[in-house]
């Protein structure tokens, strides 16, 4: 009998004990490496592995230029808008399925124009942070595009770009970066979702694991949507050998799409 009762002590015991270490192993938050400032060092090479640039609602396998067969395709894909649809207003929705059904030929991506936020995140290409004593560099592969993320005092955008004015601040792990001054031409994907220059984004790059990113987006613009909403995705960083940022030049490979049309013809 008292060995039944010290077995069923020790038994219990140890259960108590593993609850206790998966309840702390929960409750631990990764906390990422220090810079000279004792801010959260999110520097490195990081490209998102989600089909967000094609689509940011889910989104079934389509043919996209069928001339490049499979190449071509659209990839089938996991939405990243919580909630799963994006809340247009009606009159919006209907300027969506214009700009997907002429995708084609307006997407902005198409003709290197640069990617605009949130959309510079997820391209598939990845993008480089650097962090300096003072503000944040954000460079991206596409088009060479880049913007600074004003660490001090918010400063307000002194005109709309297509890139527009970051100002960002830390909430403890996360980086905050409040974004306006948008110019309403860029996409958020080849879908044609879209938003206008009233467009504004708030971003949150928090590190979860050495090599990971959690990033989150709301996105407010009261022309186009019925709400504020949000997509969120992760981010992995680029740890082979000589990871860099290379050049995405695109300018010359969207000649014949931009100019094709003023071309002199040639003569019968």
């Amino acid at each position: 009998m008292v060995s039944w009762i010290r077995w069923s002590v020790i038994t219990i015991a140890g259960v108590i004990s593993l609850s206790a270490l998966l309840t702390a192993g929960q409750s631990t938050v990764y906390r990422a490496p220090r810079t000279a400032n004792g801010k959260p060092d999110l520097s490195g090479i990081w490209q998102s592995l989600s089909t967000a640039n094609w689509d940011l609602e889910d989104h079934s396998a389509q043919p996209g230029l069928p001339q490049l067969g499979a190449i071509g395709a659209i990839p089938p894909g996991l939405g990243v808008v919580d909630g799963g649809e994006i809340p247009y207003k009606p009159e919006a929705a209907v300027k969506k399925k214009t700009n997907f059904a002429n995708r084609m030929t307006l997407d902005p991506e198409a003709k290197c124009y640069l990617p605009g936020v949130p959309r510079a995140t997820y391209m598939p290409f990845p993008f480089q942070i650097i962090q300096s004593s003072s503000d944040i560099l954000m460079v991206y592969e596409f088009a060479s595009a880049n913007r600074i993320v004003n660490m001090g005092k918010p400063q307000e955008a002194p005109t709309d770009t297509w890139m527009g004015t970051s100002n960002g601040r830390w909430e403890g792990e996360t980086l905050v970066v409040d974004v306006t001054g948008l110019n309403g031409l860029a996409w958020f994907d080849r879908a044609g979702n879209f938003a206008s220059n009233s467009l504004h984004v708030v971003e949150r790059f928090t590190a979860v694991s050495p090599d990971r990113l959690s990033y989150e987006a709301t996105i407010d613009d009261s022309k186009i949507f019925t709400r504020p909403w949000k997509i969120s995705m992760p981010l992995y960083r680029h740890a082979e050998k000589n990871a860099q940022v290379l050049d995405f030049k695109c300018v010359e490979f969207s000649e014949d799409l931009l100019y094709g049309k003023f071309k002199k013809q040639p003569s019968q």
